[in-house]
């Protein structure tokens, strides 16, 4: 297997966390497992480069290896907004014009609108500078409300955590979604979230331990075959059907409904790589009912079939 070659572009002063974001998630390789990336940084000038952490690290590497890249990953860019080095631009619009993935994370986003690759599309940043960002570049359609937007040529994540969602979804579009599962379990994180939630949730007070989601997620993920309805749900957990939507959208940024559907595709998507069961007997596994319910589902959320994402991720 042709490694995928992964280049992080840094600038001082750079944030470690964002940078670790796509390090952890494309430098993992889980267990029993072939590596499926290659991963190393770069900056403009080579040598040490500030933090804002407070400390230094050494960048060996300058602007000629975003040439052998094929995703280039732009950790975060501070302060936000400030100009963007002509050479650096430019390198990002040769890597995108020979086919190689330009991924923002953060305030990343900056970067990429100013070399023009956001243009005419929707993208999103960290909440506090969308409007920001929305006023410097009113070509860039800002959405301020989701984790992440890809286009499958260029992607934009929100601040902190969902850079890693961002990273996360893109192995799954690489290698589908049981090797990105491992990825995740090696990381000690829970199951993804999807780029439409939202990035942030207004939430008065932290939720006291017996209001947490965990025990009824846990509990539905492993009866994805029964006849999970939202009154089962509010049911189960002892609340009621406005109350569990509302502490879904708090502690998750997504509907009962919205959440419950992710993971049965999630786990359709698995039994598709993993097994030559027919997609009826999948659809049946997961919940979705019948081959009919799950080709609508894919195709509306994925945009492709059972049968042709098998083709594409199957093992067996």
């Amino acid at each position: 297997m042709n490694l995928h070659h992964v280049v992080a572009l840094l600038s001082p002063p750079q944030s470690p966390f964002e940078l670790a974001c796509a390090a952890e998630v494309f430098g993992t390789v889980p267990q029993d497992e072939p590596a499926r990336y290659s991963f190393r940084i770069c900056a403009e000038r080579p040598g040490s480069l500030q933090t804002t952490a407070g400390f230094a690290m050494l960048v060996e590497a300058g602007l000629a290896a975003l040439r052998e890249a094929d995703t280039v990953v732009v950790p975060g860019w501070q302060p936000p907004g400030a100009p963007v080095p002509p050479t650096v631009t430019e390198a990002l619009r040769a890597a995108h014009r020979r086919g190689a993935r330009i991924v923002a994370i953060c305030t990343g986003a900056f970067v990429l609108a100013q070399a023009g690759l956001l243009d005419g599309r929707r993208a999103t940043t960290h909440w506090r500078s969308a409007a920001q960002l929305a006023a410097a570049f009113p070509a860039v359609r800002m959405d301020p409300d989701v984790l992440f937007v890809d286009h499958g040529d260029v992607a934009t994540s929100a601040g902190t955590g969902a850079g890693i969602d961002l990273c996360l979804h893109l192995v799954r579009a690489d290698h589908g979604a049981a090797y990105a599962a491992q990825v995740a379990r090696n990381m000690v994180l829970p199951p993804h979230r999807e780029g439409s939630q939202l990035q942030y949730a207004a939430q008065p007070e932290p939720a006291r331990a017996d209001e947490s989601l965990a025990p009824l997620l846990e509990w539905a993920g492993s009866r994805l075959d029964t006849r999970l309805t939202i009154g089962r749900l509010a049911e189960h957990a002892g609340l009621s059907g406005r109350t569990l939507a509302r502490r879904f959208t708090e502690q998750l940024g997504t509907s009962p409904g919205q959440w419950l559907l992710g993971r049965r595709l999630d786990a359709a998507r698995v039994l598709l790589e993993r097994t030559d069961l027919p997609v009826e007997t999948i659809a049946t596994r997961v919940g979705l009912a019948s081959a009919v319910n799950l080709r609508r589902r894919f195709r509306a959320h994925l945009g492709t079939t059972p049968g042709a994402y098998r083709r594409t991720f199957g093992e067996t």
